[in-house]
């Protein structure tokens, strides 16, 4: 099941690329997407969202929690 979070920060494709990267970093079997314009992105594949935080956190952007 897909999970959606808020993060802040991502302004550019090189951003979007960043976040996915750091994700799929910390979570090999993780399908990644980003919607730039909202600034959400959307993690398939059981990924804990600590492990998700601490990725996006590790590559320089806000975790802002769950989507809405």
């Amino acid at each position: 099941m897909a999970e959606m979070y808020k993060v802040d920060g991502m302004t550019c494709s090189g951003c979007a690329r960043s976040v996915t990267n750091a994700i799929t970093k910390a979570a090999p079997n993780a399908e990644v997407s980003v919607d730039l314009t909202a600034g959400i992105v959307t993690v398939d594949g059981g990924v804990p969202s600590d492990t998700v935080k601490k990725a996006v956190e590790a590559a320089g952007f806000d975790f802002a929690g769950q989507a809405a």
